[in-house]
């Protein structure tokens, strides 16, 4: 959440003349609610079911960008799979830095929506402390801070990835 994986996958697919695939907007169209209305509805664990379905029987392109939920990865075995389909990319920030990029945009956010200041930094903490060591599977790990589609591209060619 808040490391820019929408903003630079959508520019970074642009660049390379890809199609940019929202996992979260596939899944919403799937069932026709917002993942939120859909969490609140039917729970975490349907929600995981179908997260997981719509990574591993989607119909996407073989060139294609695509971006997932950040919980993604951490459930079931999404990140060799992610790894053994694709390639892989965790763009890192730090709790603080995450924490700046979401205190004002919260509203679409049901966990973060009542949590400022450092409140929001212990919980991304906690949050980061669970998942990081799925997203250091990442066949690429990147600093987000000042992260752009292009140093991202010539990241990806540099390691023969594109």
């Amino acid at each position: 959440m808040g490391s820019g994986k929408t903003t630079v996958g959508k520019k970074l697919a642009a660049r390379l003349d890809y199609p940019f695939i929202d996992l979260d907007h596939v899944l919403e169209e799937q069932v026709g609610m917002t993942i939120n209305e859909y969490f609140a509805t039917h729970g975490e664990e349907p929600f995981r079911q179908l997260e997981s379905e719509v990574l591993k029987s989607g119909d996407f392109p073989e060139d294609a960008v695509i971006s997932t939920g950040g919980g993604l990865p951490c459930f079931f075995d999404h990140m060799q799979w992610m790894n053994a389909n694709g390639r892989t990319v965790y763009i890192k920030l730090t709790p603080k830095g995450l924490a700046s990029r979401l205190e004002n945009n919260k509203d679409d956010r049901p966990l973060l929506r009542h949590k400022h200041g450092e409140e929001l930094v212990k919980f991304i903490e906690e949050k980061l402390a669970d998942r990081e060591s799925y997203y250091n599977q990442a066949h690429i790990i990147t600093e987000g801070l000042s992260l752009t589609a292009e140093r991202l591209e010539e990241i990806l060619k540099e390691s023969g990835m594109v």
